[in-house]
């Protein structure tokens, strides 16, 4: 799929994504994360995108407003059959888990070097999200190394990586389906004082101009191991690179650090009864009611906080009353968004991969914006799910089954998210096409 045609995207959320225009249309936790402004024009880097580039905000929107009014419903994905009522789901979050390991800057690498770097012992993550913005091929690794002079094993349980592509969204899907459709086994042995690559791979990939690439992986240390993220030449051993490598200044957006407690679990007290509750939702990546965490810059000492919370391993679990069926949705509120995610179910060993969207690589995109009022109103509890909103089927399900899902912000998409719940009596699908 062609993508530069898409990319003037219109981006009113918080965003880990590369190489395209943001502009921001809410204020405080729900800004565009690459918007520059200067009045109200926006400042992009779009020299290797082939993206149209709209300064002016009235005509982005504009833009938008008559791609959307010649196609409502994109992709064959859900869209609601009038505007609908939703109340807010109150849920509770728990952090929980090992260490996560964030890298994603600087984003677009122009030098060889290490973009992150930490020791770390125990259940960790490591997250890396960067673009080679020099004039040359290039290799992103991460390199494991022995604090220790003892041998150790490092066991590698779950991950993915995409290949180097300029289609962003696309490498934030193929990362995200990888990641929570492999469970691994695999081990990286370490020599005393010795060191390896979290992959084989990172020893062959090659990172074409502008092009980005996007991982995460789990894994289990006994001895504290220190963790880098690098890039480097074609021709250069990355272990060896490692030892000389100097720390790259960090890029304004800040997003990299070490953070305690790499999972949240989402619950709520109340089972949710589709009979008596109507439509709710709760949203995910806002910064009111899923704040934002808080870790330390391991290379400088600075506090900084992961905005979006990438990397963050979400474990939701309402229960429902079991005699009623639940239809579960996924709502992007930021504009473009390709993810992936797992359910679950009471009594099956398998979990199964949900695509968002199921049917195209992307949607959100002819979402139209919301008016502040309505930005606000659904802030404080009450919002309307509008017949034009894109929603990803993610299944019906009764009470008996005990749905669990996993779910983690995809790089190159949008935030925030509403996961919502209605009635499956009530669900779209009798009236539109499933996502």
């Amino acid at each position: 799929m062609n993508f530069s045609g898409m990319n003037f995207h219109v981006k009113w959320a918080c965003c880990l994504t590369a190489g395209c225009l943001a502009v921001s249309l809410l204020s405080g936790a729900e800004a565009a994360r690459h918007a520059a402004d200067t009045g109200s024009s926006t400042v992009v880097n779009t020299a290797r995108t082939g993206a149209v580039v709209y300064t002016d905000r009235s005509a982005a929107r504009e833009a938008r407003a008559q791609r959307h009014a010649a196609n409502p419903v994109a992709g064959g994905q859900n869209a609601a059959p009038s505007d609908q009522v939703m109340r807010l789901w109150n849920v509770e979050a728990a952090d929980t888990g090992g260490t996560l390991l964030f890298s994603d800057s600087p984003e677009y690498v122009q030098s060889d070097g290490i973009m992150y770097a930490d020791t770390v012992q125990g259940d960790a993550r490591v997250l890396f999200y960067h673009l080679n913005d020099t004039d040359e091929p290039k290799r992103v690794a991460v390199v494991l190394e022995n604090t220790t002079d003892k041998y150790t094993s490092v066991e590698v349980t779950r991950g993915g990586m995409s290949e180097p592509s300029s289609y962003y969204l696309q490498v934030g899907k193929q990362t995200q389906t990888e990641y929570f459709d492999t469970k691994m086994k695999d081990s990286v042995l370490l020599l005393g004082s010795g060191s390896g690559l979290l992959r084989p791979e990172m020893g062959t990939v090659v990172l074409q101009p502008g092009q980005l690439v996007y991982g995460v992986f789990d894994f289990k240390t006994e001895v504290p191991v220190r963790v880098s993220v690098l890039m480097c030449p074609v021709g250069v051993n990355p272990l060896e690179f490692a030892k000389t490598a100097p720390v790259l200044p960090k890029d304004e957006e800040r997003l990299r650090g070490t953070f305690k407690g790499m999972d949240r679990i989402i619950r709520s007290q109340k089972p949710y009864n589709p009979a008596e509750d109507g439509v709710v939702y709760f949203p995910i990546g806002d910064n009111k009611h899923d704040p934002f965490r808080t870790g330390i810059d391991a290379t400088d000492g600075s506090t900084v906080v992961n905005e979006g919370n990438y990397g963050v391993l979400y474990h939701i679990d309402i229960p429902t009353v079991s005699s009623y069926a639940t239809q579960y949705y996924l709502s992007p509120l930021g504009g473009v968004y390709a993810g992936a995610m797992l359910v679950d179910l009471k009594g099956e060993k398998a979990s199964s991969l949900l695509l968002t969207p199921r049917d195209r690589t992307y949607f959100g995109d002819m979402t139209p914006p919301e008016a502040l009022s309505q930005a606000q109103s659904r802030e404080n509890g009450v919002a309307v799910l509008s017949p034009k909103a894109e929603l990803a089927d993610l299944g019906t399900y009764d009470g008996r089954t005990e749905p669990s899902f996993e779910y983690s912000p995809p790089g190159a998409s949008n935030l925030p998210v509403n996961i919502i719940l209605m009635p499956a009596n009530e669900t779209l699908a009798s009236k539109v096409k499933r996502g």
